[in-house]
């Protein structure tokens, strides 16, 4: 069997989708000798595929995004297949939230979230349009889907009428990267690099509306009010409708107590987690959450919304606050900045809770569908 996997997520540095689409690539292909694998992105004039997966082929669509999935549209529309870019393949994984319309090829579709059908106002127009118009075909498409929470496949069960059996939840992993960092040197050499204090707070990801961060920054400011010391770090790009977060910011007094460091690399990021006081991740809505695994295989304390997958994902190792209650979000950070105890109860919990979740297992039960999918057609 030949199996092509859109690594695109990954070559074009997609936040989360980004790791999803590089981490199942790498290990399906290691731990399934029984197949040939290839992969797929487009814009190779601006992609930059992970060297880790540079001995597969490739097969490279000389578009850019918009371009792209409006390929993919009318190929729907003219009921068109599209079959003749993937000579050879037996079965395609769209990892990206895009599904091109096959005759031939099996197809395996990953729904990381339903945010544009929950919170549409989040997204910019033309992706909410494309996504409301499109995701339903592609859910019908495929052979089967993965969703990567249990909310997220209740969620798609309930929003978008898929049945219950052809959706098989298949959780993300953690990378072993991500453990807790003892050496002071280690540590001190990455707050060095990226112009960070001794004593920071936390938060990993996009920022955009969805993550509810004014939330975090009136809670932050909160905590400074009374007397905390701690600088607050933003480790992400800026994502759609970003600019209400930087307003309030600036409302709020804050510009000298947020970090905004950039781009951190993947070898510096398990550091940078491992040297925080404390990982906040208020998201209203998460399909999965990665960053708040990545925290608690940090060892580091961390507190999410009870939101979506969140309470999913981080079980008891985590606090969990109301999403949208202010105050609650600022009285556990208290909690946990001032309660050495507890602090030191939540770092020994994370790693042991995080350790549920790897890529292998994440990759072997993917491989398992495929053959489970391959095997329906015959």
């Amino acid at each position: 069997m030949h199996i092509c996997i859109d690594i695109s997520p990954a070559a074009h540095r997609k936040a989360g989708l980004r790791r999803y689409a590089r981490e199942l690539a790498e290990r399906a292909h290691r731990i399934d000798a029984q197949s040939d694998y290839s992969i797929l992105y487009y814009q190779p004039s601006r992609a930059q595929p992970p060297a880790s997966l540079s001995n597969l082929p490739a097969h490279i669509i000389p578009l850019s995004a918009k371009p792209w999935r409006m390929s993919v549209l009318l190929a729907y529309y003219a009921h068109i297949p599209m079959d003749r870019l993937l000579p050879g393949v037996d079965l395609f994984h769209g990892t990206d939230h895009l599904l091109p319309p096959f005759r031939r090829i099996r197809s395996v579709f990953t729904v990381h979230d339903v945010i544009p059908k929950l919170f549409p106002e989040f997204h910019l127009p033309l992706n909410r349009w494309y996504l409301t118009l499109m995701f339903p075909r592609f859910l019908r498409s495929a052979d089967a889907v993965i969703a990567v929470s249990q909310c997220t496949k209740q969620d798609t069960m309930r929003l978008y009428g898929v049945p219950e059996e052809k959706i098989s939840v298949i959780y993300e992993g953690v990378d072993p990267r991500f453990h807790p960092v003892r050496d002071a040197e280690v540590l001190r050499q990455a707050r060095s690099r990226y112009h960070l204090p001794e004593d920071y707070i936390l938060y990993v990801g996009t920022i955009e509306p969805r993550k509810n961060l004014v939330r975090l920054l009136e809670a932050y400011h909160a905590l400074k009010q009374k007397g905390y010391g701690h600088k607050l770090v933003f480790v992400g790009a800026k994502g759609w409708l970003y600019q209400p977060v930087f307003d309030a910011m600036r409302a709020l007094g804050l510009e000298g107590d947020v970090i905004l460091p950039g781009y951190i690399t993947d070898e510096d990021l398990p550091a940078i987690y491992a040297g925080a006081s404390l990982f906040v991740f208020p998201s209203l809505y998460e399909g999965f959450g990665l960053p708040p695994l990545e925290a608690l295989a940090s060892g580091v304390p961390t507190i999410v919304s009870d939101a979506s997958s969140l309470p999913e994902v981080v079980g008891d190792a985590a606090l969990q606050v109301p999403p949208t209650d202010t105050g609650a979000l600022a009285g556990a950070m208290e909690r946990v900045l001032s309660d050495a105890a507890l602090a030191e109860r939540l770092a020994a919990a994370g790693p042991e809770r995080a350790a549920l979740f790897t890529w292998e297992k994440a990759a072997e039960e993917t491989v398992a569908l495929y053959r489970e999918v391959a095997r329906e057609r015959r």
